[in-house]
């Protein structure tokens, strides 16, 4: 299993704990997780960071339990990944650069939610690489990035059968 960081920094030689910037309302016991953490996503689920850090998105892939209705309805043919963003950031996404920083598994433990893992510990990593094709490397994902005006119709989707991660939703137009 390989374990990144994404960032639009490229000069980070350590990734120290520290809590996240916008804390979110926990699960009973889980309020360390708003603490000092570094945290890491696992390959297979990269495509939700392949962007730049602001850019709103809403991303969406099938679970083993995902109905073909859903999947039908929004989950283009042969995709892995239905992204959407707002066409206002198309042209970031597409002029972006992001470095993905490969970090060490053994000192991540697992959250078992969308491939996400923490460090309670600094971290060095492996390995920089910068990636300068964003939508290339989204489609290297099967991602199939579907541009809208607003975000705001797809609310529903946390409603359906289907995997919704919604990233930096506060900077969608409409949204709040």
């Amino acid at each position: 299993m390989r374990l990144f960081h994404f960032s639009e920094d490229p000069g980070i030689a350590r990734f120290v704990p520290r809590p996240v910037r916008m804390p979110a309302d926990r699960a009973p016991g889980m309020d360390w997780l708003n603490g000092p953490l570094v945290w890491a996503i696992e390959e297979e689920w990269q495509a939700m960071y392949l962007f730049p850090r602001d850019c709103p998105r809403i991303l969406l892939r099938a679970k083993a339990d995902t109905t073909d209705a859903d999947r039908a309805r929004y989950l283009p043919d042969g995709a892995r990944w239905a992204v959407h963003v707002e066409a206002a950031w198309l042209e970031r996404l597409a002029a972006a650069a992001i470095h993905r920083y490969e970090l060490p598994p053994p000192l991540f433990e697992s959250l078992d939610d969308a491939g996400m893992w923490v460090a309670r510990e600094t971290v060095e990593p492996l390995a920089l690489e910068t990636v300068t094709d964003l939508p290339a490397a989204l489609a290297a994902q099967g991602a199939a990035v579907i541009a809208m005006d607003s975000l705001a119709p797809l609310r529903e989707v946390w409603s359906t059968s289907l995997h919704a991660s919604g990233i930096r939703l506060r900077n969608a137009q409409g949204w709040a």
